[in-house]
């Protein structure tokens, strides 16, 4: 059926939109910095306000889908999106864009779980669930990358504005496709949103990402930091207690009690936290160390987009029915910590051919097998009722797992850096020695990270098994 296929480039456009966001500001903030006044301390907002408002919120707007419709879910996501990109677009203060920021992940909390779940109903037949999510893996995985070279482009020849007017020119076509392709969906007489459940989960997801962000700038010592990780552990843990006796949960916690969903929810969280590195550290050594510019520096990946479009529309598609998602899984992050490992070479004068390029695209390939397989069990063998709350879990781990990267990463990158510079004396290129010695430190546990939660992953993952739905999970009554 052609519509399915319209449907799976709708659902594309609206996750290339979420995706790119995370990174598309990140190249252009030291322009609108300088455009708007604000200060160092204060820059780091602008890409955490983002991230705070839709991490928090994703399992709330999951649900919000699945009780009051898919479609509606969509568009409303779609046009809230565009609207708070255009009103950062034209931002005049540091104030502003900080709020249009926050606005831009609330809606993407609402659009991201929507567009997930509506490719899980769309496509139930295996070979072409396969292709789609295969799909739908390639951008999930290069959508980073290409938010910076998109990022870049923008930045260099318009403005650092257009890199939140660009979301107009997808959001149209977004909104347009819900209305003409997604059918209106049949909701319950008296729908329910769990409020406690939803205000707990929010509140906690929010402490977690935000203390996360504390450790990367007051240390995890911090009063700050602890207080809003043990703060944010506590809501989750009174969430867990709720949604045991909700009649109508938030998150039906039998979703994580199958081993294959709960193994698909960890791999996605454990490469959240060992990519990062990747784009942060790579992005950081192609313009300071080796002079790119910023649109030089988005170029530089595109042989890691291109490696994560070719596993997972190609070889993802043919092996994942053929073997299961353990062996595509494992492979995958294995891959992603030969690529981590192979980055531990470099030195100042390093070049890109030989040293950065390789390790790019073996990177690429690992997520490329890694992304499609996990969002596809994960949202595998749900009951379409509940395939908005399954879904949204994907994005929580994968932005949960990007903030905890973030500062774990970035605080270990500069411990090394200062405990080179304290070791070492003398020499004009002294620092940039130590910055890009802690570079690789972060890179060693990058790879690290990769190699355990390729063993947990393949302690919980089947083998030789459909992820394609055969029979949903019940329904509990009531």
């Amino acid at each position: 059926m052609r519509s399915r296929w319209l449907i799976l480039a709708l659902v594309v456009l609206a996750q290339l939109m979420v995706v790119l966001d995370a990174t598309i500001v990140n190249i252009a903030l030291p322009s609108a910095q300088a455009d708007l006044g604000f200060s160092n301390g204060s820059r780091q907002w602008i890409v955490t306000g983002y991230a705070l408002a839709f991490g928090s919120l994703l399992p709330l707007g999951g649900r919000v889908g699945d009780v009051y419709g898919r479609r509606r879910a969509l568009i409303a996501g779609s046009l809230g999106f565009a609207g708070a990109s255009a009103f950062g677009g034209a931002a005049q203060s540091f104030e502003w864009l900080l709020a249009a920021r926050v606005l831009q992940g609330v809606f993407g909390a609402l659009l991201a779980p929507s567009a997930l779940a509506l490719l899980t109903t769309t496509f139930t037949e295996p070979r072409d669930r396969n292709k789609a999510f295969g799909i739908f893996g390639a951008v999930v995985g290069s959508g980073a990358a290409v938010g910076l070279l998109l990022g870049g482009a923008l930045t260099e020849y318009l403005s650092w504005r257009w890199c939140l007017y660009v979301n107009l020119f997808l959001a149209l076509p977004v909104t347009i496709g819900a209305v003409m392709l997604v059918p209106a969906q049949r909701l319950p007489s008296k729908p329910s949103t769990d409020l406690p459940g939803a205000a707990t989960a929010a509140g906690g997801l929010f402490l977690i990402v935000f203390g996360f962000d504390r450790a990367q700038t007051n240390g995890w010592t911090a009063p700050q930091t602890i207080g809003s990780l043990v703060g944010g552990v506590a809501l989750l843990g009174l969430f867990v207690l709720i949604e045991k006796r909700s009649r109508h949960p938030l998150l039906p916690l039998r979703l994580l009690e199958d081993r294959p969903r709960a193994g698909s929810y960890l791999a996605v969280l454990f490469t959240g936290i060992g990519t990062f590195g990747v784009f942060l550290f790579v992005t950081y050594y192609l313009q300071q160390d080796l002079g790119y510019s910023p649109l030089m520096s988005g170029l530089a990946f595109l042989p890691m987009i291109g490696s994560v479009i070719a596993t997972s529309v190609g070889v993802n598609s043919i092996l994942l029915t053929k073997l299961g998602p353990r062996p595509l899984i494992v492979s995958g992050m294995l891959l992603a910590a030969l690529g981590l490992v192979l980055l531990t070479r470099l030195e100042v004068d390093s070049s890109y051919a030989a040293n950065v390029l390789p390790s790019l695209i073996v990177i690429g390939a690992g997520l490329g097998l890694v992304f499609p397989t996990a969002s596809n069990t994960a949202t595998a063998r749900v009951d379409p009722a509940e395939s908005g709350v399954a879904s949204s879990l994907v994005s929580v781990g994968q932005q949960v797992g990007g903030s905890l990267g973030t500062a774990l990463l970035n605080t270990i990158a500069v411990s090394a850096t200062t405990a080179y510079l304290n070791s070492h004396h003398g020499g004009a290129d002294l620092v940039a020695k130590a910055t890009v010695h802690g570079y690789t430190v972060a890179f060693w546990w990058s790879a690290g990270i990769f190699a355990v939660g390729a063993l947990i992953c393949g302690l919980l993952l089947p083998g030789r098994r459909r992820p394609a739905p055969a029979e949903p999970v019940p329904v509990a009554a009531g």
